[in-house]
C-alpha cells in the first residue's frame, strides 16, 4: 500500500534494509512496483558492510500530500503504530518549501519481543464458500474425495470424513475421484459443511500482539496513571477464529477528557468510521463506566481495542471499521474492556482508600493544638484536686498528674505526644496500603532497559503476560 501510494503521488522507489542476526552484511534494495502487470520493478539489490552488527528491517517511502488538512490524522496512526508495535521504531519527517515548517518525529523502539509468528492453517469447513471449494478441488493433489477432506481441511479425521461422505447421498463415495465432481456435488458438500457441526479452529494461525506488548506500548506513548491490559483465548465466528485484546488507561499526555478510542485490526490501526465501529458503540453504549469508579465524562480515559483474525469482519468498501453485527466479537469486546475495568477499579478504590487516608491526617493534624490545649486543661484541674486531697488517684494516674504538677508534663509535649502518634497511625497505614497494592515505600521510575550487543549472552523467557532476561 506504501509504495502504491509514493509511487502514485511522487514515482519514487522505496528502499528497504534488511539484516538477520549474525549476518555481515546488509541487503539492500531499491525498487518500485509496475502497477500495470503487478510485479516488482528492481532498480539496485546489493550486499553492504554491517560493521556495526545491526540487525533488522528498515523501509524507507517518499510521499507526497495533503499536509495541512491529514496532520492530525497522520500523526493520529504514527501514534497508534506506536502502541501497537513497540518493538519498532518510526521516524517520520515532513520536508515543506521552507525550512521553518518543517517536522521531524521519532517513535522511539522500547522492546525487542516480537509477537509470536502464526502457524500456517488450513481452511476450516464452517469458513469456505462455492468459489473457494472449486479452487482447493482445482489446486489439490490429492485423488480421491476420502482424502480430499482429510488433508485440505482441519478438524476432519478419517472417520468424520467417512460420516460426512455417506450423508452426502448415494452418488458419493469415499474413493471417487475428487476431479470428477460436478457442479451439483460440490454446492452439496458446501451445503453439508453449513449444517454439520465441526470443533473449532484454534488459534494457532494468529498474531496477535500481546498483552505485554500492548501495556507497554500504551505506557510508552500516553504515560497514563494507570493501565490494565486483558488478552482473551481464542473464540470462533463462521468458521474463522479470532482473538480480542484490550487495554484501558486514566490520564496520560494529549489525551481528551472522556472517552479516547483506539481501534486496530490485525494490528493495523483504523481511523475512519468510528462512530458505526463495535469497538466504539461497546465502549460508549454497553459499558457502566461508573460502577468502575470511573467518570466517562470528565476522566481522560484512553480505550485501546485490538481484534486479531484469520477474517476481519469490515463494513464497506473503505474497510475501515469492524460491523456491530457479530454477536460472537461484540460479546468479546465486551468482556476484554470489562475485564480492563475490573483491574482498574481495585486500583481506583486503593487510591481513594490513601486519599482519605491522607484527608483523614490532616483533619487530624489540624485539631491538634485544640486537643491539647483543653486535655491540659483538664488535667492541669485533676492534679489540683488530687493535690488538695479532694480526690485521690492511685497508680499510673497519680503519677501523670505529678508530672502535670511539676510541669514534667506540658501543653508542648502532650502536642509533640499527638503529632507523633497521627504520623505513626498514618504510617502504618500506608504501610498497610502499599504491601496491598504490591508497591515499594521508594517512589518508582519508569526506565527502559535497551537491547544488548550480539556478544552478550542472555536467555530470554517471555509470555504474551511478561517478559524476563537472565543474563549468563
Amino acid at each position: 500500500m506504501a509504495l502504491i501510494w509514493s509511487k502514485m503521488s511522487t514515482g519514487l522507489p522505496i528502499e528497504i534494509s534488511s539484516s538477520m542476526k549474525g549476518q555481515s552484511y546488509i541487503s539492500f534494495c531499491r525498487l518500485d512496483i509496475d502497477i500495470h502487470r503487478n510485479i516488482p520493478h528492481i532498480h539496485l539489490h546489493e550486499k553492504r558492510d554491517n560493521k556495526e552488527r545491526w540487525r533488522g528491517a528498515e523501509i524507507q517511502v517518499v510521499i507526497e500530500g495533503n499536509w495541512t488538512t491529514y496532520r492530525s490524522k497522520i500523526l493520529h496512526y504514527m501514534r497508534q503504530m506506536a502502541v501497537i508495535t513497540p518493538y519498532a521504531q518510526f521516524l517520520f519527517k515532513f520536508v515543506s518549501d521552507t525550512s521553518d515548517k518543517n517536522v521531524t518525529i521519532r517513535f522511539a523502539r522500547r522492546t525487542d519481543i516480537m509477537p509470536p509468528v502464526p502457524i500456517e492453517t488450513k481452511y476450516h469447513p464452517s469458513a469456505v464458500d462455492l468459489l473457494l471449494i472449486k479452487r482447493l478441488i482445482s489446486e489439490t493433489s490429492r485423488e480421491n474425495l476420502l482424502q480430499f477432506l482429510q488433508h485440505e481441511f482441519v478438524n476432519i479425521g478419517k472417520s468424520y470424513a467417512e460420516r460426512l461422505i455417506g450423508e452426502m447421498g448415494p452418488d458419493f463415495s469415499p474413493k471417487m475421484a475428487v476431479k470428477s465432481l460436478t457442479s451439483q456435488q460440490i454446492v452439496r458438500i458446501h451445503q453439508l459443511f453449513r449444517q454439520a457441526k465441526f470443533d473449532d479452529p484454534s488459534g494457532d494461525c494468529l498474531s496477535p500482539a500481546g498483552e505485554y506488548n500492548l501495556r507497554l506500548g500504551i505506557i510508552k506513548e500516553l504515560h497514563p496513571d494507570m493501565v490494565a491490559t486483558y488478552s482473551g483465548s481464542a473464540q470462533v465466528f463462521e468458521g474463522h477464529p479470532f482473538m480480542v485484546e484490550a487495554g484501558v488507561s486514566i490520564g496520560g499526555k494529549d489525551v481528551k477528557q472522556g472517552l479516547n478510542i483506539f481501534r486496530f485490526a490485525n494490528r493495523i490501526p483504523l481511523l475512519f468510521e468510528q462512530g458505526a465501529d463495535v469497538v466504539t458503540r461497546t465502549a460508549l453504549k454497553r459499558i457502566n463506566w461508573n460502577s468502575y469508579k470511573i467518570n466517562q465524562a470528565q476522566d481522560k480515559i484512553g480505550v485501546f481495542v485490538s481484534i486479531v483474525s484469520t477474517k476481519i469482519p469490515f463494513k464497506g468498501t473503505g474497510k475501515e471499521y469492524i460491523g456491530d453485527d457479530i454477536s460472537e466479537i461484540a460479546s468479546a469486546v465486551k468482556s476484554s474492556i470489562q475485564q480492563c475495568c475490573i483491574q482498574l477499579k481495585s486500583k481506583i478504590v486503593k487510591k481513594i482508600q490513601a486519599r482519605v487516608q491522607q484527608e483523614r491526617k490532616r483533619n487530624l493534624s489540624k485539631y491538634i493544638p485544640d486537643a491539647t490545649g483543653a486535655i491540659y486543661d483538664v488535667l492541669r484541674e485533676m492534679a489540683q484536686l488530687h493535690a488538695s486531697k479532694k480526690k485521690r488517684y492511685e497508680d499510673e494516674d497519680a503519677d501523670v498528674l505529678r508530672k502535670v504538677s511539676t510541669h514534667s508534663i506540658t501543653k508542648q509535649t502532650l502536642s509533640e505526644k499527638l503529632a507523633r502518634h497521627v504520623e505513626q497511625v498514618d504510617y502504618e497505614m500506608a504501610l498497610e496500603y502499599a504491601t496491598q497494592s504490591g508497591v515499594s515505600e521508594e517512589p518508582r521510575e519508569a526506565i527502559y532497559l535497551q537491547s544488548l550487543e550480539d556478544g552478550k549472552n542472555f536467555i530470554d523467557f517471555h509470555s504474551p503476560v511478561f517478559a524476563f532476561r537472565l543474563y549468563q
